[in-house]
């Protein structure tokens, strides 16, 4: 689809400062790759080399950001919020796909499951006993969902995604393909040079507008509910362990870990590749910085890094004092040397 540069003005919160308003837009590009017909954005200074080659028809800019290369074919659109901006012309340019509604044939749909009109099944996806899911979600193609399952409105279940019996999943909740919510949690006990297993009788709560990256696996509670807050963002390859109460508005990167009963505030921000032990708080908005192991609390608005984890400061002058190490060693051989060569000359 093709829309105007006054209409795509009006619609993202920007002022068309430079350009013809009848410019058609139909789509949206980063700036190193854009074509005519086609919009960006320009919010770091270190891209102002390509914003002078670009050949967008038009760019999105701060209200007070200064830009001096632009060509001279191209529109600027001046924005409060530049990247928020481009995100809703993201949203218009590039609409998500709707799949419509209704049961595929070769889905198999328990008779006790309840189903909204407007709901949309794919072919081979499968729903349990006395699961209900509501208007307006879309179980695509090979997807699993178990029995006394309840999914809300506007949800999105990705194909091979797999829901575990007594899954709560809340409104505009979108789950990746892959993805297993409430499978067992990992809880034995050692007897007898054994391990006994521990039953895993919990689920999974999600709450509004949560996202799970795809082959993420979210355990369910050993005896309550493992809990997803509202709009938190989970990435791909992130396991989440039994019991674990996770706030709103979290985000967790990458192949991040969490151990069992867990406790992360609201706001928190977890990186690429952390790893938290069990029984450990984190903290309202702290950041746990990619690679970090945390084995202890975490205080609120802290910013921690390494393993185990510290606060990054600490961290980072460990690091260089660390990288100064080989000329330490260097410079106190030579002392030794030079000492030894004293001593010698004392004795003669």
């Amino acid at each position: 689809m093709s829309i105007t540069l006054e209409y795509l003005a009006n619609l993202c919160d920007a002022e068309l400062v430079s350009g013809n308003p009848s410019t058609e837009i139909s789509s949206a590009a980063d700036i190193k790759s854009a074509k005519p017909g086609q919009i960006t954005q320009f919010t770091n200074a270190k891209y102002s080399h390509y914003l002078k080659d670009s050949l967008a028809s038009a760019c999105f800019v701060g209200m007070s950001f200064t830009v001096s290369d632009a060509p001279s074919g191209m529109a600027l659109l001046r924005s409060q919020d530049p990247e928020l901006s481009f995100i809703k012309a993201l949203h218009s340019l590039h609409p998500e796909h709707s799949v419509g509604n209704g049961v595929a044939d070769t889905a198999v749909v328990a008779d006790s499951a309840q189903l909204a009109d407007s709901v949309f099944v794919g072919a081979y996806a499968i729903i349990g006993q006395n699961t209900r899911i509501n208007e307006h979600s879309e179980i695509l193609p090979g997807a699993y969902i178990g029995n006394h399952v309840t999914i809300g409105k506007h949800c999105r279940i990705h194909p091979y995604a797999v829901i575990y019996d007594h899954t709560v999943i809340g409104d505009y909740v979108v789950i990746h393909a892959g993805a297993v919510i409430g499978a067992d949690g990992f809880g034995y006990k050692f007897r007898n040079y054994q391990h006994i297993k521990v039953p895993q009788v919990g689920n999974v709560v999600l709450g509004d507008h949560v996202e799970v990256g795809a082959n993420t696996c979210i355990d369910r509670g050993a005896l309550g509910s493992t809990s997803i807050g509202e709009g938190s963002k989970i990435d791909n390859l992130v396991q989440i362990g039994h019991n674990n109460q996770i706030g709103k508005h979290v985000i967790m990167c990458g192949q991040v870990g969490v151990s069992g009963s867990c406790h992360i505030d609201d706001y928190a921000t977890l990186a690429g590749s952390v790893g938290i032990a069990d029984h450990v708080k984190i903290g309202q908005a702290a950041i746990i910085m990619a690679r970090s192991g945390v084995a202890g609390d975490v205080a609120a608005g802290a910013h921690m890094f390494g393993s185990p984890a510290k606060d990054k400061r600490t961290a980072y002058k460990e690091q260089i004092a660390l990288s100064r190490l080989p000329d330490m060693v260097k410079t106190l051989k030579q002392l030794e040397e030079k000492i030894s060569a004293l001593e010698n000359t004392l004795k003669k």
